[in-house]
């Protein structure tokens, strides 16, 4: 995240507070974006519980963020690792602080919706929402401030960024985030019935509104104009540019996947244009303040095809995503920021770019151990006084009967 005139967010201009507010109200946006992508990418028989789970972690998120997340990511630092105050955050004592609140806030909520598809049609509605709160209580703000502590004042205060870490609006920060918590669930869950036959070979389960989803990733693709155009946190030259690298990164990602589908497949698979939009979005997202549009479209391209690849490993390894998080938020999340260090000019990186990789790998690492084992450590201590999957009867009848008593005609 960028700390746009070196002063964070303190006395903004009133345009610099009108652009994160119309930009908080795009990033609102991703969350129907994600609704209805999930919804259109997954059986009927589940489609509003998948619906259901994004409204309610929403909630969730804001909530939790509010309370607790806010403080520890942004709050009075102790030592780089965690923030102190801030709690219950209300704006009383710093007034200039709300559009800053707001567009965080909203930032959290992406990191803990991006579960909901992943884990898709299997998990249970309470365990879901016990996943997302210890996500926007715990995991993400934690991470958060390591990352990008601080950087409401203009300084840099998390132990990670103190050591050259960059990650301008969140590859690692958010996405990597959703997509490491995503990947601890689907291997204590395991794959849904019928996903996978006899020999491991994957089988296609039918998807309730191709169109729908379509309409999603669009409405994903538009909001991550403010997703990544708030990240300035201020309303400046730099803007226009930072919108051309995000637009060009989606086009790239989708252009290489309509390639690699028709060459492979003969034909154009819908869900890998929508996945691979989002994954060039992703990728683009930690290096978009830093780079050239050229290179924003080949990193676009990349994240794309290390999205296809992460989608093989996973189906090799038979983990079931139901529409392909991990590959996009994770998989593309990983290589965005690694991005940082190779195609930036030499002078807009606070290291050498070798010790630059280092430390961006290092910050995917630290990522990786931080989401992945707390997840799998919430998830051991549920084991066995929440149960996380539905029976296999539940699973049958589909998740829209079983948890909200909707019964499809």
């Amino acid at each position: 995240m960028a700390i746009g005139d070196g002063v964070g967010w303190r006395d903004p201009s009133l345009i610099d507070v009108l652009w994160l507010l119309l930009c908080s109200g795009l990033v609102f946006l991703m969350q129907p974006g994600f609704m209805c992508l999930e919804s259109g990418l997954t059986r009927a028989k589940n489609s509003i519980n998948v619906a259901a789970k994004n409204l309610a972690d929403l909630g969730f998120s804001v909530t939790l963020y509010w309370i607790l997340g806010f403080g520890l990511m942004f709050g009075r630092s102790l030592q780089g690792w965690l923030g102190t105050d801030r709690f219950l955050f209300s704006g009383d004592l710093e007034p200039e602080l709300l559009p800053f609140f707001l567009f965080q806030t909203l930032f959290c909520g992406t990191a803990t919706t991006i579960v909901s598809g992943a884990v898709a049609e299997r998990v249970r509605f309470v365990a879901y929402l016990l996943i997302s709160g210890v996500i926007s209580g715990l995991i993400y703000p934690v991470f958060g401030h390591w990352a990008w502590g601080g950087v409401d004042q203009g300084i840099v205060t998390g132990w990670l960024s103190r050591l050259g870490f960059i990650d301008f609006a969140g590859s690692t920060v958010v996405h990597s985030m959703g997509g490491w918590v995503a990947l601890a669930v689907l291997v204590v869950i395991g794959p849904r019935a019928g996903r996978f036959d006899e020999k491991g070979r994957l089988q296609r389960l039918s998807r309730s509104n191709l169109p729908l989803s379509v309409l999603g990733g669009m409405l994903i693709w538009f909001s991550w104009l403010g997703f990544n155009g708030g990240s300035l946190l201020g309303f400046s030259p730099a803007v226009a540019g930072v919108l051309l690298n995000t637009i060009l990164a989606g086009v790239g990602g989708l252009l290489n996947v309509i390639l690699i589908s028709g060459i492979n497949y003969r034909l154009v698979d819908v869900e890998l244009m929508i996945n691979g939009v989002v994954a060039g979005l992703v990728a683009v997202t930690a290096a978009c303040s830093l780079v050239e549009p050229p290179i924003a479209f080949v990193i676009g391209v990349i994240g794309s095809g290390v999205m296809m690849w992460v989608s093989m490993i996973l189906h090799r390894c038979r983990i079931d995503d139901a529409v392909g998080a991990v590959p996009v938020h994770l998989g593309a999340g990983i290589w965005g920021t690694l991005a940082v260090a190779l195609f930036p000019a030499p002078e807009l990186l606070p290291l050498a770019r070798g010790e630059q990789l280092l430390i961006q790998a290092l910050g995917i690492g630290v990522a990786g151990v931080w989401a992945f084992g707390i997840t799998s450590l919430v998830l051991r201590g549920l084991r066995d006084r929440l149960p996380l999957r539905i029976s296999a009867a539940e699973e049958e009848l589909g998740l829209n009967q079983v948890d909200h008593g909707v019964i499809e005609s």
